[in-house]
């Protein structure tokens, strides 16, 4: 059987904990930031947890940790 390459694309864009918990960036930090306040800005440089539907897929696109 021929080995599975690992996503790319995946990888830049999540990170896999030690218990495999996958985190993303939260949307909406480019621009348009001023208006917010204190709160709203420290809440979207926290990292997020995926669903857990799409972390069983990120997970399976990444091979070498299966």
């Amino acid at each position: 059987m021929p080995k599975l390459k690992t996503r790319k694309s995946v990888i830049k864009k999540v990170q896999v904990t030690k218990r495999k918990k996958v985190l993303r960036r939260t949307t909406g930090q480019n621009h348009y930031n001023s208006k917010e306040n204190g709160k709203e800005g420290r809440l979207k440089k926290k990292d997020r947890r995926l669903f857990k539907a799409d972390e069983k897929n990120v997970l399976q696109a990444l091979p070498y940790l299966n």
